[in-house]
């Protein structure tokens, strides 16, 4: 489909091969569960371990029930998993490639917005 406005680009062709709208809605839905930074935090941590609420709540220093509101975003989302052990539920980031695309961008953005110098480490 020819554009109104010419520019001197060829966009025709990139836009021909561009995903569905559908698809896009998709991407939208993961980001919408990463709008709170208490549940990115929950998110990265998850990444790296499996706990139960009870844990979770003391090292977010947060009420379980807000964890678990969290957590039910997250899990909605498709972005955690939860197992029984017990009385305990536990908790642990989905083995998808979106997951760990999602840790891995986490963990670059967080990077970049707060550079500590190596000296400064420690």
């Amino acid at each position: 489909m020819p554009l109104p406005h010419n520019h001197g680009q060829s966009i025709e062709n990139d836009f021909d091969h561009m995903p569905q709208t559908q698809d896009f809605q998709v991407v939208s839905d993961i980001f919408k569960q990463l709008d709170d930074s208490n549940r990115v935090r929950i998110f990265w941590l998850l990444c790296h371990c499996e706990e139960c609420v009870i844990n979770l709540s003391a090292l977010m220093k947060m009420s379980s029930p807000a964890v678990s509101h969290h957590l039910k975003q997250l899990k909605a989302g498709g972005l955690i998993t939860s197992s029984r052990k017990g009385k305990e539920v536990y908790y642990k980031a989905s083995q998808t490639a979106q997951v760990d695309l999602l840790h891995h961008m986490i963990e670059r953005l967080v990077e970049i917005s707060c550079p500590i110098k190596k000296d400064e480490k420690g």
